[in-house]
């Protein structure tokens, strides 16, 4: 950057061989000029600005002296051009570095910002997740204090009892032994139909027909006028399409070797002893026993599984439940039960259309809020043969409520209301 401009020439006053004073030169005074001062005139560069007179220079001398002004005056016009270039320059790097500067600026405080925030949702989240995992921690706490309690409610067998619904089993057959071979065992089939649930909404009916034909008449039909506290109300008639049902086998094989003992006693004695004493409890043939084979004693429990050596043996312990166990002189009853083996064949999973069973939808307008009446005078209607219809097996309507019907396969025909 040009920060000052010098100029140093030295004019000394002369004469030439004519006696004429002549300047070949002047020292001028250092001047120094900066980037953001104004111009400066031709005196204040240090320029002695002194019209000679017209006689004491030629005119050749005039033309060098107005030449060499004249180059001064392009040197002093390219330098201040130069200077208004630096300054324009400088504004301009000084402008961008302001911007420059501000966009730093925003962009830290964006990013001091952004740190902040992200901390506080850090710490806002370290604080939740530390609520949920001692929320977690006294559920486990607690589950782990519910499961000792019930746990020592339960029996030392650890086995967990529920009731179910009762299935109806249909005994099938019992297996004949197999050539010549000594077989004391009871093999059992049963057959077992699980009943599918159907839900009756309000002001609807099932009807069930003795005869399959009927139902398929009426269906054909679609849509009946019944006459209902001698009101006509037209009713549509609509198959009854099931849920799924499971069809399975149970064989069940009796053992005329092996029963199962429980409730025995605990005493403080080896389990060595104990099972020696079982052994020589049910040896005694007096009291329907017999030799014994094998004793499979389980103290945790108190069961064990004895197993004759004579085939047929076990069967006088098929209808005892309690058996007397004498030991130290105290008699203690034992639970008895024939040992058994369970296993399932032949599952299927089946689902349909009821046959005999019809749907009746639309019976509304009804004010009479006797479901008995109005589920006679539905049967009657579609007892009568002028209406196509026949024999009714079962009916059930419901006018104000729903509730469920259960279906259950009946030989060939699937479906009949129970």
């Amino acid at each position: 950057m040009l920060s000052s401009i010098k100029i140093l020439n030295r004019m000394e006053p002369n004469t030439d061989t004519w006696g004429t004073p002549r300047v070949t030169g002047c020292q001028l005074p250092h001047v120094a000029m900066g980037v953001m001062s104004p111009p400066l005139s031709l005196e204040d560069n240090g320029f002695n600005v002194t019209p000679p007179h017209p006689s004491d220079t030629s005119e050749d001398e005039m033309e060098k002296l107005k030449e060499e002004l004249k180059k001064w005056k392009e040197r002093v016009e390219e330098a201040e051009k130069a200077k208004a270039d630096l300054i324009l320059s400088k504004m301009s790097a000084d402008e961008e570095y302001a911007k420059e500067l501000t966009k730093l600026k925003d962009l830290k405080e964006k990013k001091h910002k952004e740190i902040i925030m992200s901390r506080d949702t850090q710490e806002q989240q370290l604080r939740v997740t530390n609520q949920e995992n001692a929320g977690l921690k006294r559920e486990i706490e607690q589950l782990q204090k519910d499961f000792v309690k019930h746990c020592s409610l339960l029996p030392q067998t650890s086995q967990i009892k529920k009731k179910v619904a009762e299935i109806q089993m249909k005994f099938s057959h019992m297996d004949d032994k197999k050539d010549d071979c000594l077989d004391m065992n009871t093999h059992c089939h049963f057959t077992v139909m699980t009943k599918i649930p159907f839900k009756l909404n309000q002001n609807q009916a099932l009807i069930t027909f003795e005869d399959e034909e009927v139902a398929q008449r009426l269906m054909k039909t679609g849509k009946h006028t019944l006459i209902l506290n001698n009101k006509p109300v037209d009713v549509r008639v609509i198959p009854v399409t099931l849920e799924m049902g499971i069809r399975l086998e149970l064989h069940l094989t009796i053992s005329g070797k092996k029963i199962n003992v429980s409730e025995i006693p605990e005493l403080s004695i080896p389990d060595d002893w104990m099972r020696d004493k079982l052994e020589l409890n049910f040896y005694k043939a007096e009291k329907g026993g017999g030799e014994v084979e094998d004793v499979k004693y389980d103290r945790e429990s108190r069961t064990a599984v004895i197993t004759f050596l004579k085939p047929g043996a076990a069967q006088s312990f098929v209808r005892c439940t309690e058996f007397p166990f004498l030991v130290n002189g105290r008699c203690f009853w034992l639970s008895v039960s024939p040992g058994t083996n369970k296993h399932l064949e032949k599952c299927q999973v089946y689902h349909g259309v009821s046959k005999k069973t019809l749907l009746l939808q639309g019976i509304q307008g009804i004010d009479d809020d006797d479901e008995e009446s109005i589920q006679d005078m539905i049967e009657i209607h579609f007892q009568r043969p002028s209406n196509g219809g026949g024999e009714i097996e079962t009916i059930k309507y419901v006018s104000n409520r729903a509730t469920w019907v259960c279906f259950e396969e009946d030989n060939s025909t699937k479906g009949i209301v129970s």
